[in-house]
């Protein structure tokens, strides 16, 4: 019943969508229940129907009725052609195509139905590719003709690009168009549908004239034999109009071969449990068909087996089925190594950034080491270039002071000459004075200048040694910053001990200087010893003072004695100074 339900409800299904949605429903329920031979329920029509809001007056509305009140209640007893072509009436003028066709109407009814068998079990209704091809070689096979496949892979693979598959029209009107029976007529096309429709609709699984033996007259009459899966009719012709009877086939039935006799010849005898029909083919090869059409469809009955076709439309279903339970597991495990692949491929991206952070840090950390030893070098590139400028420096200061105690020597020499002078000038009293002026100014100045000069040796003694420590407290940090410099400090500290040797030789050539500018200072206070011892023999005339004079061994003093002291308490200071 569910199978018979499931093709009901597709002829239904097209009905009931081409008719208006305020009516459809009230008209397809009068006509299915006049149809399927169902008891009309008005009542339970008009409540399911009424006019207002809680009356679901759709196609959802309508199914809750039709399974309730007509589909559960159809027993079987109903024509089914009957009850198609009553669908049909109420779908075909709304959808069927007005572009004249090669097929009647009756033709595309027929196909219609074809349609509604081989469509699939969903909504809506489409015939796909495989039925469409299974279909189309059934009707090439009735008609004679050969199959051409590769025209219809062409055309499948248009239908492929464009849709899964054909509507209940689109079928019809590629049937209709002669697309695949080029070279045929139409009756011949006609005749192919209906023989199609026959076996696959009407269950017909072969037909066609034989004689049958009479069981009460025992004559031989010309019947129209129809083999379904459970039964045989024959009539007395081929439109079916007059039936003169049934053989009831099941599984206690058998089919057997007959020699010839009373002149007839390919004999086979039917066997039932109540009755025998002795059948006589037109010649051996229709006889040995009927005799394998009807023993296989009695080894179905015996097997519960439904029929060829409908066994076969099954098993290609089942087929379609797995096929696209293996396509969806396929797309399934396809999308799982997708996830899969896109999870990969975001960890490699994440260590890829990774790995680009870490190249990164690690290319900012070798810029930093780089810029550090760069600045490394530079620093102690400007370390070397300050203790070089630091020695140049030191070189030019040694320099100087050796100019200057070269000058300084000079002088000396300068004073021992003029010393010479003043010992020539002592015959005379007036060029002494004048010496003596000199002398002592020179003498004055000179001593100021040995004080300063001492002062600045001293200075620069001190800077010297400030220098000389601040050297090693760098060349220390250099040696713990630049371990790989230390051959460059090694020969910094070189180049500072040569300073230090050549300091130390300033310095010598220094104390030697202060030896002979102690020994210079010592000759020149024996000068002033020699001069003041002297300055008295040489003096100019002049007027004598009224003031009371000092007397000398050699005569009136050339001072006073408030003079004297004064210059007394001057060379005091000087020789303090001095030493």
């Amino acid at each position: 019943m569910v199978g018979l339900k499931e093709e009901l409800l597709k002829s239904i299904w097209h009905a009931f969508t081409a008719l208006d949605l305020d009516r459809s429903g009230k008209v397809l329920s009068h006509n299915l229940c006049t149809v399927l031979n169902v008891p009309h329920d008005p009542v339970a029509l008009e409540e399911h129907f009424r006019d207002d809001d809680e009356g679901p007056v759709s196609n959802q509305g309508y199914m809750p009725y039709l399974n309730k009140f007509i589909l559960e209640k159809v027993q079987g007893n109903f024509d089914k052609v009957e009850f198609n072509r009553m669908c049909w009436t109420l779908c075909a003028k709304k959808n069927l195509s007005k572009s004249p066709l090669l097929i009647s109407d009756e033709d595309a009814f027929k196909v219609w139905v074809i349609f509604n068998f081989l469509s699939e079990d969903k909504y809506p209704l489409i015939i796909v590719p495989e039925e469409i091809e299974y279909l189309l070689k059934k009707l090439t096979e009735a008609m004679g003709a050969g199959w051409q496949q590769e025209q219809f892979d062409h055309y499948k693979i248009t239908l492929n690009t464009s849709r899964e598959g054909l509507s209940a029209w689109e079928l019809i009107d590629l049937i209709g168009s002669g697309q695949f029976s080029k070279g045929m007529d139409r009756q011949t096309v006609s005749m192919a549908i209906n023989e199609v429709f026959n076996e696959l609709i009407l269950d017909v699984l072969k037909q066609g004239y034989m004689l049958k033996k009479g069981h009460k007259r025992k004559n031989w009459t010309e019947r129209w034999f129809v083999l379904k899966p459970n039964i045989i009719s024959y009539y007395v012709s081929e439109d079916l109009k007059d039936k003169k009877g049934d053989i009831i086939l099941d599984g206690n039935c058998c089919v057997e071969a007959l020699p010839d006799k009373d002149g007839k010849k390919c004999l086979f005898l039917i066997k039932c449990l109540d009755k025998s029909f002795e059948i006589s083919a037109s010649d051996k090869k229709k006889k040995q068909e009927w005799i394998q059409a009807i023993q296989s469809t009695v080894n179905l009955l015996r097997a519960g087996s439904p029929p060829p076709h409908k066994e076969a439309r099954l098993k290609r279903k089942a087929l379609r089925q797995r096929l696209l339970a293996e396509h969806e597991e396929l797309e399934r495990q396809m999308r799982e190594l997708q996830t899969a692949n896109e999870n990969k491929q975001r960890e490699l991206e994440t260590v890829r950034k990774q790995l680009e952070a870490a190249a990164a840090r690690a290319a900012e950390e070798e810029k930093k080491r780089l810029q550090t030893q760069v600045e490394l070098q530079d620093r102690f590139s400007s370390e070397l270039e300050r203790e070089k400028m630091v020695r140049q420096k030191m070189e030019e200061q040694v320099a100087q002071k050796s100019s200057e105690l070269e000058q300084y020597l000079q002088r000396v020499r300068e004073l021992e000459e003029m010393y010479k002078q003043l010992q020539e000038a002592l015959e005379d009293e007036k060029q002494a004075r004048q010496d003596e002026e000199t002398v002592r100014k020179l003498q004055a100045r000179l001593l100021e200048e040995e004080s300063a000069k001492r002062a600045e040796l001293e200075k620069w003694h001190l800077q010297q040694q400030q220098t000389i420590q601040m050297t090693e407290a760098e060349k220390q940090e250099l040696e713990n910053q630049r371990m790989m410099k230390e051959q460059a400090l090694q020969d910094a500290m070189q180049q500072l001990e040569q300073l230090e040797l050549e300091r130390k030789e300033a310095l010598e050539q220094y104390e030697e200087v202060k030896k002979k500018l102690e020994t210079a200072a010592n000759n020149t206070k024996s000068w002033k010893d020699k001069v003041a011892h002297h300055e008295g023999l040489i003096r100019l005339i002049e007027p004598g003072s009224k003031n009371p004079h000092l007397i000398t061994h050699w005569g009136p003093a050339a001072f006073t004695e408030a003079e004297l002291e004064q210059r007394q308490k001057s060379w005091k200071g000087k020789k303090t100074t001095s030493e």
